[in-house]
């Protein structure tokens, strides 16, 4: 990959654009894990139009930025919580969502409106304020609905798509989308749908809550999970999905990993399904460390453990 040039991260100038580019943004700012290389092109719009009209430019811009440069991939970046960055930071487009995209509402009595960038604890707040039930279990994902809607995140025994009646989303043109949960196909931490589109809101259709008890149920899943999760300590959440009939954490715990160290990356004492950027870890560690522990419970087990973090970008090697 051709060493990107340095523009100190400084705001470029774009006509027609109200959002804010840089060129070379380290990415270790804003992912859960405090890892990642620069991005050549990093985007936070200013509102959904503003980026449809950022998606338009792009081949031309690309086009002005340098002859190498060609119509780059586009990677979408809520809190960074489900990501692993590669050292030698990734050849593309990154787009910023988290905090931007954050428009919440009630439709009617118990239908949500929600953008992408919204965070997935604020949804599961906003519902139980307003007596309703279902998206408790967001509370505890630790990233922006935009991510749960792109793995059907879940916890707890809840899952996002369950609860989904229509999407909104933006093709790789710019041109908008309404879509039904009928155009993808769900499953286990898997959605998949239409190419080079992405979500960018979408409406829950929920069930009233006559208890009013939501905020307790957040409370009481949230006590949970600081008691048996890593909470406050740089990681991207569940790093492996479950086997069918089993629990990643318990095999890698049997494989003796808990606890243990690659560089600066270790497997948490608390949930062994959880590594922690407990050292000033590189990518690189983190991802030694997740190709090690496949082995081992592969080899043990002869189960093949699969990510539920999206491993991207290149090796610092090739930066």
């Amino acid at each position: 990959m051709p060493k990107a040039e340095n523009f100190h991260n400084k705001p470029i100038k774009t006509i027609g654009l109200r959002g804010t580019l840089r060129q070379d943004e380290p990415m270790s700012k804003h992912t859960s894990w405090r890892v990642g290389g620069p991005v050549q092109w990093f985007y936070e719009p200013a509102d959904v139009e503003d980026l449809a009209q950022f998606l338009k430019q792009i081949p031309s811009m690309l086009k002005f930025s340098s002859k190498n440069f060609s119509l780059e991939p586009i990677f979408w970046l809520g809190l960074g919580s489900n990501i692993l960055i590669r050292d030698g930071g990734i050849r593309g487009i990154v787009i910023l969502t988290a905090g931007l995209l954050d428009d919440i509402k009630l439709l009617n009595d118990n239908t949500l409106y929600i953008e992408a960038g919204v965070s997935s604890a604020k949804v599961a707040r906003f519902a139980a304020r307003a007596d309703l039930t279902g998206t408790e279990f967001l509370a505890g994902i630790p990233g922006t609905f935009g991510g749960a809607l792109a793995m059907n995140a879940g916890a707890w025994g809840g899952d996002t798509w369950s609860l989904v009646q229509s999407l909104e989303t933006l093709d790789r043109q710019g041109n908008y989308h309404q879509r039904q949960v009928t155009d993808y196909e769900i499953g286990y931490r898997r959605v998949k749908g239409p190419k080079d589109e992405w979500f960018i809101a979408a409406t829950l259709q929920l069930s009233h809550n006559p208890k009013k008890d939501g905020q307790k149920k957040i409370q009481a899943l949230l006590k949970q999970r600081s008691e048996k999760q890593p909470i406050g300590l740089p990681n991207c959440g569940s790093v492996f999905r479950n086997p069918p009939g089993d629990y990643a954490a318990r095999l890698i715990e049997e494989a003796g990993w808990k606890g243990n160290c690659i560089g600066g990356a270790c497997v948490s004492e608390k949930h062994a399904n959880f590594i922690i950027n407990q050292k000033g870890a590189t990518a690189a560690d983190i991802e030694n460390l997740i190709e090690q522990i496949r082995a081992s419970v592969a080899k043990k087990y002869g189960i093949n453990l699969k990510l539920e973090v999206h491993i991207v970008g290149e090796a610092v090697s090739s930066f």
